[in-house]
């Protein structure tokens, strides 16, 4: 029998396949579907200090294998989400929860980390410094490594649960980025977030998307979101997370040998609602079809 197990930042999960932030909500639309407790955990929408109410529409457009979002981050705001959301969440999830969070300033990270190292249901802070569809937050702290490392050392300051630094493409060096967040402190990282990108819609000769550009996941970035995987795990000894079109147990091998401890599923949930139970179904017939007895034991096995 094949053994899913891995650990991350010393918190054991059945299975590597976490629903990333931002395509899963709270977990509550997908738990009406299936039993979410199959997952390994789930990385909840980005929450920030204050509502937002995102950006305006159109806000979402299809690509070439893809999807292109300028969402904006909407969400209730980290007070509502700690009364009201969390304890719906653990009424359909039994194990930890990755909470996802993202902030204009470096006070608002360390505000929502604050209230959160209140909640036994959360195991991660997922700390997001790399959203391109927002101004002025997000990825202008997540381009710069000087200001990542002082957002990681911040939060790192006053969590007492593992930081992980959610790192964007959209750089030149992104081995430099997690090197950064590392030398200040995050107990992991994870990536890719989306590419920056644009459509324009030829009968209107205007961009499709309201905010122009948005952030382009699914499919087609796989490649790019495999090599920055494979260059990171191979610069850091924390735990890397790997994401950016992954769509099945084959692609979840292959992030794994490029160094990723665990996954994250994103746009994917968006086109299958049920793509997370498939994938985790599968893992045991492909571990064995590759000779694969133990997932923790192929970690960054690709030299």
């Amino acid at each position: 029998m094949v053994n899913t197990k891995v650990k991350l930042c010393g918190i054991t999960l059945t299975n590597p396949i976490i629903a990333a932030s931002g395509t899963f909500g709270y977990g509550v639309e997908f738990a009406n579907l299936y039993d979410i407790n199959c997952l390994g955990s789930f990385s909840f929408k980005g929450t920030t200090k204050e509502k937002r109410d995102g950006n305006p529409a159109s806000r979402i457009a299809e690509g070439k294998n893809g999807i292109l979002n300028s969402v904006g981050l909407q969400n209730p705001g980290i007070d509502r989400v700690i009364k009201q959301v969390i304890p719906v969440m653990k009424k359909i999830f039994h194990k930890p929860i990755m909470a996802n969070v993202s902030g204009f300033s470096v006070e608002e990270y360390v505000e929502c980390v604050k209230k959160l190292n209140r909640c036994p249901e959360i195991g991660w802070i997922e700390i997001n410094v790399s959203c391109p569809n927002v101004h002025g937050g997000g990825m202008a702290f997540g381009t710069d490594p000087n200001m990542i490392a002082k957002v990681t050392r911040a939060v790192k300051k006053v969590s007492k649960k593992p930081i992980i630094i959610k790192l964007s493409p959209n750089v030149t060096d992104i081995v430099k980025m997690a090197k950064a967040c590392e030398k200040a402190g995050a107990d992991a990282i994870s990536l890719i977030n989306t590419i920056v990108g644009m459509r324009i819609d030829l009968k209107k000769r205007a961009p499709v998307l309201k905010n122009k550009f948005g952030g382009y996941s699914g499919d087609a970035i796989f490649p790019i979101a495999l090599r920055m995987v494979y260059q990171v795990a191979h610069a850091v000894k924390i735990p890397v997370i790997g994401m950016g079109g992954i769509s099945t147990a084959e692609d979840v091998i292959e992030m794994m040998l490029a160094g990723a401890t665990a996954v994250e599923i994103g746009s994917a949930n968006l086109v299958d609602p049920y793509v997370c139970p498939k994938i985790i179904k599968d893992l045991p017939k492909v571990m064995k079809q590759y000779k694969i007895n133990s997932l923790d034991k192929i970690i960054g096995g690709c030299q």
